[in-house]
């Protein structure tokens, strides 16, 4: 037909994309093209819907178990079938005497442990950027990567048999400030640090791994840019290297605010004792005893969601900020 024709009659052409696609229809297209891209991608689908499975069954179902939090929770009746006590756990946890001491804790060693953690994979991918030699850095690379390996309980071991009286690092100690070598894990003011600074031994290599991906993505023709201005290694840094790696370090970050006072409890439940109690426990700790060792699964479950809820809180803050004043974020 020609267009005259068309244009008097008043005829629409319906057009069709070229793979078979629907242009149009809107709303009503939608399963056609959703059936049409699933058989032509089939793999696709495959492996994507294992991956949803998973988050399906072992994220998304079990948050049926946050009733507990709201319940006198019996395995016998069940989640459906337990008294409902609304929100007591919770005042019971605010108004019981371990609150202030457990938030304390949690704070402090969170705070610490993301001052020290969080730029040290930075620092040390930097580090690594400058080394030349090629050998020598892939030496170094796996050399730190190993203790990313080390189960936490063989972790323990050795940092209970480093710092006992007569242990390497009690040796070393006690040879610095000339003092008798004595169990450090006694002292409730070495706890902190030892705890921290194992985590930055066990995580400062493969920390790195993501940031020496970033690094390793910028121009190389900006350094040479710099160069030919006389910009020397920390001019490059500060104006190069930094904001290439800006938005990894961004995400980093949002994803690291999520999980601030996510206190790693598997770790301290094989550190902690009577001595350094009082330093040591957290809320992660207090929802293993609670909920393992007294059988309280609904106080157990409200400390825990009250945990979740203050790191949600924080991952949105920091992503809309963040957003905000660098252009960068996760959503």
């Amino acid at each position: 037909m020609n267009e005259k024709f068309i244009k008097k009659r008043g005829i629409v052409k319906r057009k069709r994309c070229t793979v078979g696609y629907r242009n149009e229809g809107g709303i009503k297209a939608i399963p056609h093209n959703l059936a049409l891209d699933i058989r032509r991608n089939r793999m696709l689908y495959v492996f994507l819907s294992i991956i949803l499975d998973y988050f399906l069954v072992f994220h998304y179902i079990p948050m049926v178990g946050l009733l507990m939090a709201f319940e006198k929770y019996s395995p016998v009746k069940g989640i459906f079938g337990s008294q409902w006590v609304g929100l007591r756990h919770f005042k019971n946890f605010f108004t019981g005497p371990f609150a202030v001491k457990l938030i304390r804790n949690t704070v402090i060693i969170g705070l610490l442990d993301f001052a020290v953690n969080f730029p040290a994979p930075i620092i040390f991918a930097l580090l690594l950027n400058e080394i030349k030699n090629r050998a020598f850095k892939k030496i170094v690379q796996t050399v730190s990567y190993m203790p990313y390996f080390i189960s936490s309980v063989v972790v323990a071991g050795m940092i209970i048999s480093f710092t006992k009286a007569g242990g390497i690092i009690s040796v070393a100690f006690s040879f610095m400030t000339d003092h008798v070598s004595e169990n450090l894990l006694n002292l409730a003011e070495w706890f902190r640090p030892i705890f921290v600074l194992s985590g930055t031994w066990q995580w400062i290599g493969y920390g790195s791994i993501v940031y020496l991906a970033a690094l390793s993505g910028i121009d190389q023709g900006l350094y040479e840019a710099a160069r030919i201005d006389g910009a020397g290694h920390w001019r490059q840094m500060w104006h190069v290297t930094l904001p290439g790696i800006m938005p990894m370090i961004t995400m980093m970050l949002i994803m690291r605010m999520g999980i601030l006072f996510n206190v790693a409890a598997d770790k301290l439940l094989l550190l902690y004792n009577p001595a350094n109690y009082e330093v040591s426990d957290v809320i992660n700790t207090y929802i293993y005893r609670v909920g393992l060792g007294s059988m309280d699964y609904g106080m157990s479950t409200a400390v825990g969601l009250i945990n979740s809820l203050i790191g949600t809180v924080l991952l949105l803050t920091s992503n809309r900020i963040l957003k905000k004043t660098t252009g960068s974020s996760m959503f």
